[in-house]
C-alpha cells in the first residue's frame, strides 16, 4: 500500500538531493580516508557524478535544460580526467610497483 502510494506520486526532488548527498559524501570518505589512487579517482568520479545528480534534478524540476547542458561538459571533463590520471598511473607503476598515494611523494627525487 505504502508503495503504491509512492509511485503514484512519483520521485520528488528531496529524494534526489539525499541520494546526491550521500553519493558524495561517501565520495568524500574515500578521497579523505583511501590510499590507493586508483579508489581514490573513482571517489572523485562519484563526487562528480553527485553533483551531476543534482543538476539534472534541478534541471528538471525547473524545466530548463541548462542544467543538463552543463553535466554534458563536466562529463566531458570527467573523462579527460580519467584518462589522464590513470595513464599517469599506469607510469607511475613500472617504476614503482605500487599505486599508494604516499609514493607519490618520491617522484620528486
Amino acid at each position: 500500500m505504502v508503495l503504491a502510494t509512492i509511485f503514484e506520486s512519483g520521485v520528488g526532488i528531496k529524494f534526489y538531493m539525499l541520494l546526491a548527498t550521500a553519493l558524495f559524501v561517501i565520495g568524500a570518505f574515500g578521497v579523505l580516508y583511501r590510499k590507493n589512487a586508483i579508489i581514490l579517482l573513482m571517489c572523485i568520479e562519484l563526487m562528480l557524478n553527485a553533483a551531476n545528480l543534482l543538476l539534472v534534478a534541478f534541471s528538471t524540476y525547473f524545466g530548463k535544460a541548462d542544467g543538463q547542458l552543463f553535466v554534458f561538459f563536466i562529463m566531458v571533463v570527467a573523462a579527460a580526467e580519467a584518462t589522464v590520471g590513470l595513464s599517469i598511473l599506469v607510469l607511475v607503476f613500472r617504476n614503482a610497483r605500487s599505486v599508494d598515494i604516499r609514493l607519490f611523494n618520491k617522484l620528486k627525487d
